[in-house]
């Protein structure tokens, strides 16, 4: 596989050549500024190194996408590097315009080919002799027979041995029209604008040895099969090793660890470690020091307690199957307490799977960038990097690129795009096109339509993964190359999350959670204006200082699906299963956020569950006939299931059912979980399957029972939560609740300030707010900040007598806000971060007198200042819109022959814009209005029309 300056596609090929037997040789193309084309193998593990450092150095040196190298580059090559040289030649017309395309130095006429190509080899033979060829690559085109005279020549005169060479880019002749189609998408132009740059006959292919050997002579072939013994390098050989600096000098990292442990331990539990948290610490600690993992968690520990310590705090919580760990727990990376007896640790890291753990931790979504430039700063550059994603084609993208590349108008590309999402049920292919103005029998909709089938799931671009983190001990070159990201300071390494599973390489994920933000920002908030007060004078509170997850009025108002803005169970699914569910206690969120997945639905589990938990429906335990025949009553099922009424809700339970009743072991349950995951798009349950029934079978279980559970675990393959993941999210779900419920303004004034986040819209967040007695302010220059504040309210009497003696640490539910909630600049379209701090600044001075001094001292353009009115920001100074409008287009920035001059305009008499007017504007400005709904402007009509509110 020798993808130009890349090896992104090698761990797919290795995935390959492991199935068919194929031996895999690695290597890379590459096109020198200032030099010839080569192909560049991989001989053995040095020479490995040397490429992926080749293209470490022209992908950083270059923006994303593109590459720079030099003969100065490639002539640092070690021994371990075989060259293949693809001389230009100028009876060969195709080999002369893809030295052209493909960015190399373009031949400007045939008689500089030869000149172009004596130089090259005296370059080549001289740093490269004993291990270049140059490649002859026959293709049935006019003047094969004389180019290979020319390179017998070329060949001689350098004393370089010739090869054969295919130049495939397709696998079988038929793919000629989509090669054709990529190469226009690559070149950003059309197939028929593409000209010479595409190849002038479909023999790019993989060919039969007969037609190999009527083409090549037989030296050129033999010298191939050469070539490939020469290459012994083994992908899987790659020695990966973790860095090691994070334990002080003189102690082991795993004695390192086990102290950060246990001091964990003993700051969570003052009054004694229970005896079954020590047991699980022990059995994890063991199986850590056994798989050599302890400087991977310690990596994740200090990245933890590096954005704990930042001031202000970075809010961060690990979640996903990282949960199950009692170690992380205790290590501060994730919040699921592991005296809860709910965890699995072999869904977290298992001997038997020997494969790495996957760590994933949420940081704030405004600060996530502080902490991975601290990944890089601390680690390096060149040892640190973020994984890739690669993009594939999908049904919309593949017909924008192929339609383009075919010539098809952008504004049909639009409606042909949309055909992947709103074709009705029911409605044909054909239908859908006649409905929408096409022809069906078009040739150019056949052509595009079959190829748009061929090229889904090809990849399309290398993007970059989320905050998955590739940390190593040795330069990153020695494992994969490294090239530049799209987003300034970011490198990403040329392999994905899945080839990192494959190749059994660690990764750390430093994600965003938007909720982590307005949860700190709210905490903020409520210690600025002195309305949470922690006993410590000065203390900030944090997420742990929220009180216990056993407050009845926090579970009132989630039983009335009362959750706007709170995380997890706002959605409109969620709020209908609420009422139903009826939480009480922290375990029903839990299984509330679980509940509402694909994979729950699909597999049955739903209703039974309801009907359970509301009494109308017997929870049963399913018996072996051994256990009937004891008659003692005792089901082992029950120890998996009796937290969730004998209904498999995660996937944990999943895994220990079908050890419990089918006699797998820890690491058979996770390469099921595995295949669950991947068998809606590769299948392989059938295998599982058997094992499963064989082993209930064995242990007396009825295959009726056996086929309820499978086709649960079926179900899970549409998406499963694993219960660690869900219990963290729902850490964060009670805290945003408390904090909605104690403190509305506040958590409303931080959701404003962390958008955009969650599923609504800031009107209906505000709406909300009102519904809870919040009062909000408008937008206004007078007093209003970038962020949304909050403003002391003076409460009623009856405000007051409510609030009695209560305090800041135990709020009561009866009470009103005793903060306004004023809108800030950010609310109004179009604002920019600039004005916004010029107005602040300005402010800060003194107070504006006009819309005229705001003018001059804020800088204040004639379209801000539009903004601003229309806005209705302007109305502290001039009363109204209208006025507003009026004397911002008055106002001027002062020239400086006239700075300080007064000016005195007549007054004129404008009216008020009216109701309607007012709401209007408000929602073209801001989105929002404070004054009316817009339904309200037509209730009469609505009412007159008989129209349900």
């Amino acid at each position: 596989i020798t993808d130009e300056c890349s090896l992104a596609g090698i761990v797919r090929a290795l995935e390959a050549s492991d199935e068919t037997g194929v031996a895999l040789i690695v290597g890379t193309e590459i096109q020198l500024v200032d030099g010839p084309k080569l192909v560049l193998l991989a001989k053995d593990q040095d020479g490995y190194s040397d490429i992926c450092k080749l293209i470490t150095t022209g992908r950083r040196r270059s923006e994303k996408g593109e590459y720079q190298l030099t003969r100065a580059d490639a002539e640092q090559l070690g021994n371990g590097v075989l060259v293949l040289w693809i001389a230009p030649m100028p009876k060969s017309r195709s080999a002369r315009c893809r030295v052209t395309v493909e960015a190399g130095p373009a031949i400007e006429s045939e008689a500089s080919a030869p000149a172009l190509a004596e130089d090259h080899g005296a370059w080549i033979a001289r740093y490269f002799a004993g291990r270049v060829w140059l490649v002859d690559e026959r293709h049935r085109e006019a003047g094969d027979a004389a180019r290979l005279a020319e390179l017998d020549a070329l060949a001689a005169a350098h004393a370089l041995p010739l090869v054969a060479a295919g130049g495939v880019h397709m696998h079988v002749r038929r793919r000629r029209a989509l090669q054709d189609v990529m190469t226009a998408i690559r070149l950003g132009c059309t197939v028929a604008e593409a000209g010479h740059a595409l190849f002038p006959n479909g023999e790019r292919h993989l060919r039969r040895i007969d037609d190999l050997t009527s083409l090549y002579p037989p030296d050129l072939l033999v010298e191939t099969q050469r070539i490939a013994a020469l290459c012994t390098f083994d992908l899987r050989k790659l020695q990966y090793r973790y860095p090691k600096e994070l334990a002080p000098a003189g102690i082991e990292p795993i004695d390192h660890l086990r102290e950060l442990t246990w001091i964990g331990a003993a700051r969570h539990w003052p009054r004694g470690i229970p005896h079954a948290v020590k047991t699980q610490l022990e059995k994890e600690l063991t199986l850590i020091a056994e798989l050599v993992y302890e400087h991977f968690f310690l990596t994740v520990e200090e990245i933890v307690r590096w954005a704990r310590a930042q001031e202000p705090p970075i809010l961060c919580q690990g979640r996903g199957s990282s949960a199950n760990s009692a170690v992380c727990y205790c290590l501060g990376i994730t919040a699921v307490n592991p005296e809860n007896g709910n965890l699995l640790f072999e869904r977290f890291l298992s001997k038997e799977r020997d494969e790495p753990p996957d760590i994933d931790v949420d940081f704030e979504h405004e600060r996530r960038e502080e902490v991975i430039q601290h990944v890089f700063e601390k680690y390096g550059r060149d040892r640190a990097a973020l994984a890739a994603t690669v993009i594939s084609y999908r049904g919309k993208s593949a017909v924008r690129d192929v339609g383009r590349a075919l010539g098809i108008a952008e504004d049909q590309l639009d409606s042909l795009s949309s055909m992947y999402s709103r074709v009705r049920s029911g409605q044909s292919h054909d239908e859908w096109l006649r409905e929408h103005g096409f022809d069906p029998d078009a040739r150019v909709l056949n052509r595009l339509f079959a190829l748009t089938s061929e090229i889904h799931g090809f990849p399309r671009h290398l993007s970059q993964h989320v905050g998955g983190f590739v940390i190593s001990e040795k330069p990153l070159h020695h494992l994969v190359p490294v090239e530049n990201a799209a987003m300034p300071n970011r490198t990403i390494i040329q392999w994905d999350k899945d080839d990192l599973e494959t190749m059994k390489l660690l990764k750390v994920d430093c994600l965003a959670l938007g909720m982590l933000t307005c949860l700190r920002k709210c905490l903020d908030l409520l210690h600025a204006h002195g309305l949470w007060n922690l006993p410590s004078l000065g203390a900030k509170p944090s997420l742990v200082d929220i009180p216990a997850h056993d407050d009845e009025h926090v579970y009132a108002m989630i039983r009335k699906a009362d959750t706007v803005g709170v995380f997890q169970i706002e959605s409109r699914a969620q709020m209908s299963m609420l009422p139903r569910l009826k939480p009480r206690c922290f375990y029903d969120p839990v299984v509330e956020i679980a509940i509402v997945r694909p994979g729950p639905i699909q597999g049955n589990m739903v209703h039974p569950y309801l009907r359970r938990k509301q009494g109308l429906e017997a929870i049963d335990y399913p018996q072996s006939k051994f256990e009937l025949a004891a008659g003692t009553g005792v089901s082992r099922v029950k120890g998996v299931l009796a937290r969730t009424l004998g209904v498999p809700i995660f996937q944990e339970q999943v895994m220990k059912l079908i050890q419990v009743v089918a006699d797998f072991t820890p690491g058979e349950a996770d390469q099921l979980r595995r295949a669950m995951a991947a068998w809606k798009r590769r299948g392989g349950l059938e295998p599982f399957r058997d094992k499963i029934q064989a082993g209930m079978r064995a242990n007396g279980y009825s295959d009726d029972y056996f086929e309820r559970i499978f086709e649960q675990i079926k179900g899970f393959g549409e998406y499963g939560f694993p219960e660690s993941h869900s219990a963290s999210f729902a850490h964060l779900a009670y805290a945003s609740s408390w904090l909605k419920h104690y403190y509305p303004a506040a958590f409303t004034c931080a959701l404003l300030n962390s958008q955009p986040m969650g599923f609504y819209e800031p009107s209906q967040l505000i709406q909300d707010a009102q519904r809870h007695g919040v009062q909000v302010l408008p937008t206004d220059v007078i007093t209003s900040h970038r962020d949304c504040t909050l403003e002391p309210r003076t409460p009623s009497s009856t405000t007051i007598q409510a609030l009695g003696e209560r305090t800041h640490a135990q709020p009561d539910s009866s009470s009103s806000p005793t903060h306004a909630l004023r809108l800030g600049l950010r609310q109004i379209r179009g604002m920019s971060e600039d004005l916004a701090k010029r107005i602040v600044a300005a402010r800060n001075t003194s107070i504006f007198r006009d819309v005229a001094d705001l003018t001059c001292r804020a800088r204040v353009t004639a379209s801000e200042r539009a903004r601003l009115a229309d806005a209705g920001a302007l109305q502290g100074l001039s009363g109204h819109r209208y006025r507003a409008r009026w004397e911002s287009a008055g106002a001027e920035l002062p020239l400086p022959v006239l700075e300080g001059a007064g000016i005195t305009e007549a007054h004129v008499t404008l009216r008020r814009p009216s109701l309607r007017e007012d709401v209007m504007t408000d929602y073209a400005t801001l989105g929002l209005s404070l004054t009316e709904h817009p339904l309200a402007l037509i209730r009469e009509q609505l009412e007159h029309r008989r129209v349900s509110p």
